[in-house]
């Protein structure tokens, strides 16, 4: 974002006081809000004192809103040199909005350039009958209707270097121009004409009810001829469900279940039943295993001792003699874990051997 400043002071006005109406706007739009919130409204009297200023806001005039909204003059300056729409350097009477965005270039918008160039200067260059001053600007919303321009509050469309030339000359001599499209265009129709929406029909109320109307005679057709009992005749009676009833839970009535028999006011468990569950003549009878009676239970043939690690690297010592063997009995082991080997300053004698 370019860097936005005041115009030089030789050019800056010595004062600026609103106008009878303009202070009446700013009490009104102060009194908008509730009291200590009154620099809300410092946009809409910043827009009203570059109006009254000829289209640019002095520094005077940006001192003096500061001074009706009670703010530090540097808030209001900020807000100024922060929004595009407010110029800081004076501008012609006629204040030519350029966009070039991309749209605009495509439909021919160098060539309004060209004439803004020869005619009125450069950039942020006043006329010297006072009357035009131009900028380039981002997109200004009327692609399809580009190229275009705004000279003050309003767009200017569907420009050619002849048309625009014209338009320059007109508003130069004070005669009345034509806002909008500059070819007859009508808002942003279609630029060789509207080709859809066009039967009259469409907009004189006669089509009301047209679609029920149609649709009752397609029934009636439809039943004359046998369709609507043709396709009755084909559809299953009781059609089958698209998933079994096994893919979700669903409730059924083909299980006698307690939660039934609740339901429809019975006992949940009738005494029969009952009484055929109490009975241990009937219980399920399981065999003891005689196989390994009396036989403690399987020890594992191998005999684990302790294995030293290496504290810097908390790995277990690769040559450790400590790794257990397969099949050695534990009474033969070189070393058997007693606890010794982590008590500090003792070392385990490998040749002690304990019961």
């Amino acid at each position: 974002m370019a860097v936005r400043k005041l115009a030089p002071e030789e050019i800056q006005p010595k004062s600026f006081t609103f106008s009878p109406e303009n202070v009446a706007f700013a009490e009104q739009q102060i009194a908008k809000y509730p009291p200590g919130r009154q620099a809300s409204a410092v946009i809409p009297l910043l827009w009203r004192a570059q109006e009254q200023a000829g289209g640019w806001l002095p520094r005077k005039a940006i001192e003096k809103v500061a001074e009706l909204l009670d703010m530090p003059p540097i808030r209001v300056m900020e807000v100024a040199t922060f929004y595009t729409m407010f110029n800081l350097d004076p501008v012609g009477k006629y204040f030519i909005q350029f966009c070039g965005t991309t749209p605009c270039v495509l439909r021919g918008a160098g060539d309004i350039r060209q004439v803004l160039e020869r005619r009125v200067g450069d950039q942020n260059h006043v006329t010297a009958d006072g009357n035009f001053s131009w900028l380039e600007v981002e997109c200004l919303g009327a692609c399809c209707n580009a190229p275009m321009v705004q000279i003050n509050d309003d767009y200017y469309e569907d420009l050619t270097t002849e048309n625009f030339e014209k338009l320059l000359d007109d508003l130069a001599a004070g005669r009345p121009v034509k806002k909008g499209s500059q070819i007859g265009r009508r808002s942003s129709e279609p630029l060789d004409g509207v080709k859809t929406l066009t039967d009259p029909h469409l907009y004189d109320g006669s089509m009301i009810g047209a679609w029920r109307k149609r649709f009752e005679e397609e029934a009636v057709s439809a039943a004359a001829t046998g369709e609507a009992a043709a396709a009755t005749a084909t559809a299953a009676s009781s059609p089958k469900p698209a998933k079994p009833e096994s893919g979700r839970a669903i409730e059924t009535e083909k299980v006698d279940t307690p939660a039934k028999r609740a339901k429809e006011g019975e006992a949940p468990v009738n005494p029969a039943e009952r009484k055929e569950a109490s009975d241990g003549s009937k219980a399920t009878a399981v065999e003891q295993r005689t196989e390994n009676a009396g036989k403690p239970a399987p020890q594992s043939d191998k005999s684990y001792v302790a294995t030293p690690s290496k504290p810097e690297t908390g790995r277990v010592t690769a040559d450790a003699p400590t790794t257990p063997v397969a099949g050695t009995p534990p009474s033969d082991a070189e070393t058997r874990r007693d606890g010794s080997e982590s008590k500090p300053g003792k070392t385990p004698d490998k040749n002690n051997k304990s019961s």
